[in-house]
């Protein structure tokens, strides 16, 4: 009788299958994707969690998350846009970081070209009429350090007209990569992510607000597996990925 009963427990738990990983959802800038997805792959073979990753627009990202979408980590490619999730409470206090930076680039279609030394004389006579690809320039962090640089040279006023609106950054390099657009203004790392594309120039740091990318765990949807993968970012393995991806590190604290 007791070799029955064990019998038939051990079939429901058959029937029953293997419990079911913790889901851990996180909403990322688009530049973030190649990067990202090779950590969250080295993240689920090291644990018991399932990662799955929305990329988009930071703006549209945060408006999404303001209105109850249903994420558990948020990582921006500005601060703004985290501050603007942060003065809504949004998120779980303490626990936003900056995990990397980035540097802002002019590219061009083509695998290779001679580079070109980013001031307000060559990129007025190197662009002539061309479409210039970039990010929502009102929204999109990547579209508003482009209108910064732009501005800030002098030049906004003369290229607007030119200037080819997308949704996100990764949008702004695809055309860019197709032919569609001759240039495009775009983080190093998504170049360095698409081979029809060449990096001519970058533009200068003080011509721009630093690119970095903070991180959040968001209100009511802590877990274990969301702060493990928060955490997993500033791992030495993961910093390795960022950096070959094209991206900067953040500075040791002294």
């Amino acid at each position: 009788m007791r070799s029955l009963v064990i019998f038939v427990v051990c079939m429901m738990l058959g029937l029953l299958g293997p419990a079911r990983a913790e889901q851990v959802t996180v909403f990322a800038a688009a530049s973030l994707k190649t990067a990202l997805d090779q950590i969250a792959a080295d993240f689920m073979e090291q644990t018991d969690y399932n990662v799955s990753i929305s990329y988009a627009g930071s703006s549209l990202l945060a408006r999404q998350i303001s209105q109850g979408a249903p994420a558990d980590v948020f990582i921006s490619a500005n601060r703004e846009w985290m501050d603007w999730l942060e003065a809504r409470q949004a998120l779980v206090p303490d626990t936003r970081r900056e995990i990397i930076g980035n540097r802002l680039v002019l590219i061009a279609h083509g695998a290779k070209g001679a580079p070109l030394r980013l001031t307000r004389e060559n990129l007025t006579h190197h662009l002539g009429a061309e479409r210039v690809a970039t990010a929502l320039v009102e929204a999109v962090p990547a579209g508003l350090y482009a209108k910064a640089a732009l501005s800030q040279m002098g030049l906004w006023d003369r290229l607007s007209p030119q200037i080819v609106q997308t949704d996100n950054v990764r949008a702004a390099l695809a055309l860019v990569a197709a032919g569609e657009a001759a240039f495009g203004i775009v983080y190093a790392s998504d170049a360095q992510a698409e081979p029809r594309v060449h990096v001519l120039g970058v533009f200068p740091p003080d011509s721009h607000p630093d690119i970095r990318y903070p991180a959040a765990l968001l209100k009511g949807r802590t877990s274990a597996g969301a702060q493990a993968f928060l955490d997993h970012l500033d791992t030495a393995a993961a910093r390795v990925v960022f950096k070959d991806q094209g991206f900067t590190l953040p500075k040791a604290s002294p």
